[in-house]
């Protein structure tokens, strides 16, 4: 609704500078008139093609949708399991600030450009998530897709929806199991600011991930590069790194993120030992935008893979 007043608000201004640059056309003075036309012609034109941007963005963000699956989760014990280990090591990153899935910090904070506000909810029964079925908390994961149809902006920029069908159940099992913590996250979660919606608009922004409504398999777990790419699918490490892993790209909206390459003169032990102190075999510590905290908490057949993977890429 905020954005709405406001780009009403930009469309009222835009009037003024039309009627008073008819009012300038009256005026006898030469320098007065064409002067005053000239600046309200400018500040017009340039403020209609911000609107316009503004406008384009406002309906770009109500345009995602997707279909919710129909499904109820058993919650056994293994798939349970399971969905802890993926949402500590990967969930966690974003929804936790204190170990547990009650909520994370603003993201947009932690962006070079005030594009808005983007809060991670609390994934427990805190938050909204009790009042949403197994089929929609699916979507909101596969998709970006919340229970009302809302775009959740961050979550589709996200690999979360690479997901195997059977991870995101785990996960979701998981959050069903978990305890009441926290408080309730703002609804919306996600906020453009009026800069972020000028840049979806001009789509100066990352584009969200398509939708699926296929299904996703992933290979057996196992300490193999196999393995490691469907780990690395999901995981967010080519937003930073770069789509070939080879290093982020100046101008990027994430932080820029090494080659990994430089995994290839590492041992197997010390890119497992990296991952769980944040410290590499050359001492230097890694940056605290990069999520090694949660990545560390992967069991080690999951942390070779990702070495494994990461070795066999070709040098360039």
């Amino acid at each position: 609704m905020q954005d709405i007043v406001a780009l009403a608000a930009m469309v009222a201004l835009i009037a003024l500078l039309v009627w008073l640059g008819v009012r300038a056309l009256r005026a006898d003075h030469v320098v007065v008139k064409w002067g005053g036309v000239g600046l309200a012609a400018m500040l017009a034109v340039t403020l209609s093609g911000v609107s316009g941007l503004t406008a384009a963005g406002i309906v770009k963000q109500h345009t995602r949708s997707a279909p919710v699956p129909d499904l109820k989760i058993e919650a056994t014990p293994e798939r349970i399991a399971r969905g802890r280990a993926i949402a500590n090591g990967f969930c966690a990153g974003c929804h936790s600030k204190s170990g547990v899935l009650s909520g994370g910090g603003d993201v947009g904070e932690d962006l070079p450009l005030p594009i808005g506000s983007f809060v991670p909810a609390n994934l427990t029964p805190a938050g909204v998530l009790k009042l949403w079925s197994d089929g929609e908390i699916f979507r909101a994961i596969r998709n970006g897709v919340d229970a009302q149809g809302g775009w959740l902006a961050i979550m589709s920029f996200t690999n979360a929806g690479r997901l195997s069908d059977d991870d995101t159940r785990a996960v979701i099992a998981y959050i069903r199991s978990l305890p009441a913590t926290g408080e309730p996250t703002r609804d919306p979660p996600d906020h453009f600011s009026l800069l972020g919606l000028a840049m979806l608009g001009a789509g100066l922004l990352p584009d969200a991930k398509p939708v699926f409504t296929g299904v996703i398999v992933a290979p057996p777990k196992a300490p193999t590069a196999r393995y490691g790419r469907y780990l690395l699918s999901y995981q967010d490490c080519r937003e930073c790194h770069g789509k070939d892993l080879s290093g982020g790209v100046p101008g990027q909206l994430p932080p820029l993120g090494p080659d990994l390459i430089i995994v290839k003169d590492w041992s197997q032990a010390q890119f497992i030992t990296t991952m769980r102190t944040g410290v590499d075999p050359n001492g230097h510590r890694l940056e605290e935008q990069m999520p090694w905290r949660p990545i560390g908490r992967m069991d080690d057949d999951e942390l070779a893979a990702i070495y494994q993977f990461l070795a066999a890429l070709p040098r360039s």
